[in-house]
Parts: C-alpha cells; structure tokens; sequence
C-alpha cells in the first residue's frame, strides 16, 4: 500500500489510513457514549423501597396464613401501607386478599382490625345457622334480627352492622353439631351492647337492606 517505505512507517501509514476510515463511526460511538453517562447524571436516583408482605395467590377470607400463602416483596417506600403486616404468618385473614396484593393489620383478626372500622366496636357475632355467614361477604352492610326460641317473635337488634371478617370451609346446617358460625362485625358502641346482651338468649340472623 505505501511501496519505498520502511516496515515500521508503513505499518504507522496504514494505522493512520484505518483511523480515518472509520472517524465518524468512533466519532459516533463517543457521541452516544458522552449522551449516555448524560442520561445518567440527570437521571433521578432509583425509589427508596421497603419489604413487604404479599398475597402469594388469591387468599378467601377465614383463611389461617401459612408460609406458602404470603411472599416478600420490594415496595416503593412512599406506596407502602403504614399499617402493613410484619408478621402475618400464622393470623387469620379478616377478608378476601387478591394475588399480589399487600397484608395489612386492618386485613388481619387482631387489634389492628378495629383500623377497618375506624369510630367502631368491633365484636364477634355467633350466628347459629353456619350457612347463613357463609353468604356473607367483608364489607357487606346488614341488619341483625334477634328471635326468641320460646315466643319465635323477631326484631332488629342492629341496623347497617359492618361485616369485617367472616369464616370459611364451615358446614351448613343450624346451630348444635356444627355450633353455628362466628363472624366478626363493627357497630356502633350502643348497637354493640344491644347485640351482645340479645346474643345471650336469642338467635341471630341477618338481612340486606340494600
């Protein structure tokens, strides 16, 4: 290529004819190298995130927590629930939980269930046909009737009761073999003395106003 030169020059000459061949595709790799260490000066800093726990799968309400029922996840910090359960193995669900979705104190049966029904009593409620709860629904709004076993006269115990927990995998039948069916609700302080004082010595029941 460069004939009468030394070795060494010649080698020196070809370099030189390579370079310049290929300026503008090294021209544009340092280009789009110096736009991307941009790119990455400007760009804001990755989300602080927290752990929490999760639905593995979709979870019914009633359900006793396991470890193969909640999963570790990284949240954004500032999404996070404040309430979020830190230990939810071994609790009972209060209601139904979608795949995916975070466990809550308010989501569980303890204290921090009383966080669902903020101003509330929150109480449990034995209603002696278990078939009955078993159509009841976390978030359902119901009347609770007290009949007595002697006279059979019926009557509203409570009106708009909020059902925050109700059980599973409970047979149906009335009370006796299989004992009825606990579901926890929340009431007004008032509402929940009347209830407890009726749940002594009648049966309860519930209806749907709407």
């Amino acid at each position: 290529m460069f004939p009468g030169l030394p070795p060494a020059r010649r080698r020196i000459r070809a370099l030189r004819h390579q370079l310049r061949r290929r300026r503008r595709w090294i021209a544009a790799v340092l280009v789009a190298a110096a736009t991307l260490g941009a790119l990455r000066t400007l760009a804001p800093p990755a989300p602080e995130t927290v752990q929490v726990m999760v639905a593995a799968r979709d979870l019914p309400s009633g359900t006793l927590l396991d470890r193969d029922d909640v999963v570790a996840r990284a949240y954004p910090a500032d999404l996070a629930p404040s309430a979020a359960a830190a230990a939810p193995v071994g609790r009972v669900l209060a209601g139904p939980l979608a795949s995916g979705e975070v466990l809550t104190e308010a989501g569980v049966l303890g204290p921090g269930l009383a966080d669902a029904a903020a101003g509330q009593t929150v109480l449990p409620v034995r209603l002696p046909d278990a078939g009955m709860a078993t159509l009841l629904r976390a978030g359902d709004e119901v009347d609770l009737m007290a009949t007595d076993p002697s006279t059979g006269s019926t009557y509203v115990v409570a009106r708009d009761v909020v059902v925050l927990s109700t059980p599973t995998g409970v047979p149906e039948g009335p009370t006796g073999g299989s004992g009825g069916a606990l579901v926890v609700v929340g009431a007004s302080a008032d509402a929940a003395v009347k209830i407890t004082s009726a749940a002594l010595s009648q049966f309860l029941s519930v209806s749907w106003t709407r």
